[in-house]
């Protein structure tokens, strides 16, 4: 997603030159300097100034060791290994990466032993900074919600779910601009310009009619479906339950409907959670479209089938969500599918959490070094927890060590915008 100056008129100039040429001004007296008495004092020339050394930034990763990461040996990380034994499906054919998904093939995951041995033999820990040199962050959380819907409108099922328009356009940037790789640009054709696709606000107003997916009875949860980005539907009329996966977007930034209604005095930063921001919007339902148009991002759905219902939705990388072991964060400064260690609070408490994580996803709100979003699966208590998830934490990034040593480049693995 993509996100003068001027000089006097010369004839100002002109004019100015041509008054003084004609203003007569009668001679002045010539100045008679008196003779020195003594000798004169010729002053020192001043001190140069010298420009105060730059700070340099802080370096973003900084090598750190296993010892120093703090809940290391209490991790239970087996519970981990299922996660990335996903992400190698996807970073077993990178250089880097092959020695280590290889080796994990012998690697018994039931011995927590074994599985810790593993990770400390090919990795070494590099501590996450943001370019001011923080090492914290914030740490957020989603969920995959459930939705009651029916594949005609009528009744109390009135809010479209929609599929990808086909006047939407995707244009990757890096197919023309090499150092562009992994940006996007979305819009729409009018006649041979490419324009910005709809606002939220203007797909509300224009109905995409005949892109419905589906049709669901609560406007406000599926304002939040496209917030978590997929989730899954409980059809009435046939009694099936489908998963709906993020597809595409509008093309325009996503904003959190949360802030405006803390810089609107709406709210305070403590209220602004999933669950004060329904409560809200359930004492101000005639504001209602009024606050979702705050975020002009706009998400487009497509649907999947669900086998197994124990199985998490796909993420980012393509691989499924690990409930609790999969985080979402920015590809451009983390490795997608790379192993993270998450050191942060449980969701509105001081308890720690310590614990392996996965980056398998992305978010539009997600954006800096030092930034997650905490994966909590399908469920009531899922919902609640990712609801009220805003704490503060570091993260540590698990790099081969082929690719510590060779360099680093986070955005080598491409993934499926979000």
């Amino acid at each position: 997603m993509l996100s003068t100056r001027r000089s006097l008129p010369l004839s100002l100039a002109l004019t100015a030159i041509a008054l003084a040429a004609c203003t007569t001004t009668p001679p002045k007296p010539p100045i008679v300097m008196p003779a020195p008495v003594g000798p004169v004092a010729v002053p020192a020339p001043p001190a140069p100034v010298t420009a105060p050394t730059p700070v340099p930034p802080a370096p973003l990763f900084t090598p750190s060791t296993f010892d120093a990461l703090p809940g290391w040996q209490q991790d239970d990380l087996r519970e981990a290994w299922p996660a990335f034994l996903a992400s190698c499906k996807a970073l077993a054919r990178k250089d880097d990466w092959k020695p280590a998904c290889g080796a994990a093939a012998g690697v018994d995951g039931a011995d927590g032993g074994a599985v810790r041995r593993f990770f400390e033999a090919y990795f070494v820990p590099n501590q996450v900074r943001a370019a001011d040199g923080a090492d914290t962050g914030l740490i957020t959380g989603y969920y995959e919600p459930m939705l009651h819907g029916a594949r005609r409108r009528g009744g109390a099922f009135q809010t479209p779910l929609y599929r990808v328009p086909d006047d939407l356009l995707t244009i990757e940037l890096g197919s023309v601009y090499p150092e562009l790789k992994n940006m996007r640009l979305r819009g729409r054709l009018v006649g041979k310009k490419v324009v910005p696709y709809s606002t939220r606000a203007e797909i509300e107003r224009a109905d995409i009619g005949g892109k419905e997916l589906l049709w669901v009875d609560d406007p406000v949860e599926a304002f939040f479906l496209e917030v978590q980005g997929s989730g899954r539907v409980q059809l009435a009329d046939t009694g099936d339950t489908v998963r709906l996966a993020y597809a595409e977007q509008n093309g325009h930034p996503y904003k959190a409907i949360g802030r405006w209604l803390v810089e609107q005095g709406e709210l305070t930063v403590a209220q602004a959670s999933a669950q004060g921001i329904k409560a809200w919007i359930a004492a101000h339902p005639a504001r209602r479209q009024e606050l979702f148009n705050a975020n002009p991002s706009y998400i487009f759905f497509k649907e999947e089938r669900l086998p197994d219902p124990s199985v998490g939705p796909k993420g980012a990388l393509g691989v499924p969500l690990t409930p609790a072991r999969s985080v979402a964060v920015d590809p451009q400064f983390l490795t997608l599918g790379a192993p993270v260690w998450l050191a942060t609070t449980r969701a509105g408490s001081d308890v720690p959490m310590q614990r392996l994580m996965m980056g398998q996803d992305t978010g539009g709100a997600i954006r800096g070094a030092v930034r997650a979003d905490f994966f909590y699966g399908f469920g009531k208590d899922a919902a609640e927890s990712a609801g009220i998830m805003k704490q503060r934490g570091q993260i540590w990034a698990l790099l081969p060590k082929a690719a510590a040593t060779s360099g680093y480049n986070p955005s080598s693995t491409s993934p499926q915008p979000k």
